[in-house]
């Protein structure tokens, strides 16, 4: 079975990703197919526009292949690593300046890297089933493909509290913090905008700890329960995420949140969180990872800024 699928009729160039069993998840030979179909078709008259969509019902894409990437890691180290992120965030780069019309159907389960495919789109078409989300602080990363870029400047602190918290919002909320565009049917109605004022009170400045602190001191039982959820996180890769998703909101464009991104992606995938954060959540799935610090209060702030010193 073909990974991905091309094809071109009435003007439109179609992309189907493939691997329904896996909700779709990339792999590096995946993604490289994609950019190689899409500079084609930029030049190609017979294409006037591309749409993007997924096979199978459980989701347009559940993101990077990590189960594959975190082996291939182990195996053969930060060449591996280097090839796959520099390989995805071309293909995403790509998407978010294309010159023809793109649109994406978001259904079901898109997260990652799944996002980083469509929500740099023109056009992001998101249905009523829709479960969206950048959960890389559970395996020990950080939310990249881009993606800083539009959390960074989601209303208040909301995009702060998506990319620590790696939850998922449904297809109004989709909309709310700018990772869609329409919701296709009828949606619940969203939610974040109610827990904004706590939301916007608790992730104010650049600790992660003291977030914490006042997440778990709120009045708020959610604020509190949010406490739990941030403390369940890879420790390193919270107090990472906080600092790159305050320096995307100075940066101008996606383009350049993927250049930190490339920058930050290879040392994270290299520390032994993320081999642990793959393991305990789709290897062993017992969801009960020792993350290397514990806890935030051990994070060494030199170390996390150490990460951007080539930026």
């Amino acid at each position: 079975m073909t990974d991905v699928l091309f094809e071109v009729q009435g003007g439109v160039g179609r992309i189907t990703l493939n691997r329904p069993r896996a909700i779709n998840a990339l792999t590096t030979a995946m993604l490289a197919d994609i950019g190689e179909q899409l500079s084609a078709w930029r030049d190609e008259p017979s294409v006037e526009r591309v749409h993007l969509v997924g096979a199978g019902e459980r989701g347009l894409c559940s993101g990077a292949d990590v189960r594959t990437l975190r082996a291939d890691v182990l195996e053969r180290g930060e060449v591996s690593a280097e090839v796959f992120f520099s390989v995805e965030y071309a293909v995403d780069a790509l998407i978010a300046t294309y010159p023809k019309p793109m649109r994406a159907d978001l259904f079901g389960i898109t997260m990652g890297g799944g996002l980083g495919l469509s929500a740099h789109c023109s056009e992001r078409v998101v249905r009523a089933d829709s479960r969206l989300a950048m959960p890389e602080t559970i395996i020990g990363l950080f939310p990249d493909v881009g993606l800083l870029y539009e959390l960074s400047r989601a209303p208040g602190e909301l995009g702060t509290h998506l990319a620590l918290t790696g939850g998922s919002v449904g297809a109004e909320d989709a909309v709310l913090v700018g990772l869609a565009d329409r919701v296709e049917g009828e949606a619940p109605s969203g939610v974040l905008i109610w827990h904004q004022p706590w939301i916007d009170e608790c992730y104010a400045g650049d600790d992660p700890l003291a977030i914490v602190q006042r997440l778990a001191e709120h009045d708020d039982p959610e604020a509190r329960a949010t406490a739990d959820v941030l403390r369940q996180r890879c420790p390193f890769a919270v107090a990472v995420s906080l600092a790159a998703i305050r320096r995307a909101a100075l940066l101008p464009d996606v383009m350049s949140v993927l250049a930190q991104d490339l920058v930050l992606a290879v040392p994270m995938v290299l520390r032994p969180d993320f081999a642990e954060g793959v393991r305990a959540q789709l290897v062993d799935k017992d969801r009960n990872p020792s993350w290397r610090p514990a806890r935030l209060e051990d994070v060494d702030p030199t170390e996390v800024a150490a990460l951007f010193d080539d930026l």
